[in-house]
């Protein structure tokens, strides 16, 4: 029978909110695990530039996962890979963390394990992911120098994406279901200054086509005068949304109707002991900094439960 390893505190992802929470909570000198199924950083490293983080005029997104992350262990906090499953309430001070590589027991939980891209849903997605489409400009937009892409989207993901693709491109057309993005105004402005950027309203994907080995075009409506058209491109850039990864945690009983979790200001649940931070919480900003204040906030609290536990 395997050893169940037990620590005060097991943090269930490693994006700028887990790691903001083992500094806090390890340097408190609580035993703190750090459990992700990728690479520490979560999303940040897949952001080519980061420029809105305090400290930095300028930083990429997996420089800045490695800073947070040497910060994190500096204080005892250990990191290791593994897929959760779920959590059990063994009693009023014991959760069990239940992974494929072996389970962790902990006086407290703070689930950090952030959110995914949204699918569009439309014939020919699934097929043609990695041969075409894709939800990461950084990851791969290097395989479409000098092609035309597509972003679809019109928020700061998808603008920011569009900016970084027109380095690499021939073209960038965003494709936006409305007559305006809803990305920042400085963002917009940047798009609609640069010469690669075009745009197409009211316009939404009805089927991503190619010839089986990558995408070839779009298949397109305009909601408004319901015309259909179809245009060339090499690459397809989805940036409509995200959801929770909280599927492992539904069963407890934390979510809202959309798989947020809920949380207090000291990012409690409503299950004593387990907290939420970062882009799986139900909240309207999403970005590096809310997670990092999320994660110093929860640190500090789980260390107060824990503590008040000992007592």
């Amino acid at each position: 029978m395997t050893e169940i390893k037990q620590y005060d505190l097991v943090i269930i992802g490693a994006g700028p909110g887990g790691m903001t929470a083992a500094t806090y909570a390890s340097r408190a000198e609580l035993s703190v695990a750090m459990i992700d199924q990728g690479i520490y950083g979560g999303q940040m490293n897949n952001t080519a530039e980061v420029e809105n983080y305090p400290g930095f005029d300028s930083i990429m997104g997996p420089d800045l996962a490695e800073k947070m992350y040497a910060s994190s262990t500096q204080f005892g906090a250990e990191y290791t890979f593994g897929r959760v499953t779920g959590i059990e309430l063994l009693d009023h001070n014991r959760k069990l963390v239940r992974t494929d590589m072996g389970d962790l027991e902990a006086k407290a939980v703070i689930i950090a394990t952030g959110s995914e891209h949204t699918h569009l849903g439309v014939p020919g997605e699934e097929a043609y992911q990695g041969k075409g489409v894709s939800y990461c400009a950084v990851c791969d937009g290097a395989f479409f120098k000098g092609e035309d892409v597509a972003v679809i989207g019109g928020g700061d993901s998808a603008v920011e994406e569009g900016l970084y693709l027109a380095n690499l491109a021939r073209s960038v057309t965003i494709i936006h279901r409305h007559d305006q993005l809803k990305a920042q105004p400085i963002l917009q402005e940047r798009a609609k200054q640069n010469d690669k950027i075009k745009f197409l309203w009211h316009t939404e994907v009805q089927a991503i086509e190619g010839d089986e080995q990558e995408v070839k075009s779009l298949s397109l409506i305009n909601n408004q005068t319901q015309a259909l058209s179809t245009m060339p491109f090499a690459g397809v850039f989805i940036y409509i949304g995200l959801k929770p990864n909280t599927q492992a945690f539904l069963d407890l009983g934390i979510t809202d109707q959309h798989g947020w979790i809920p949380t207090d200001e000291q990012m409690a649940t409503k299950i004593p002991g387990i907290f939420a931070i970062g882009d799986v919480r139900q909240k309207t900003l999403r970005q590096i900094t809310t997670a990092v204040g999320d994660g110093g906030i929860a640190g500090q609290a789980a260390y107060e439960y824990v503590s008040q536990l000992n007592d």
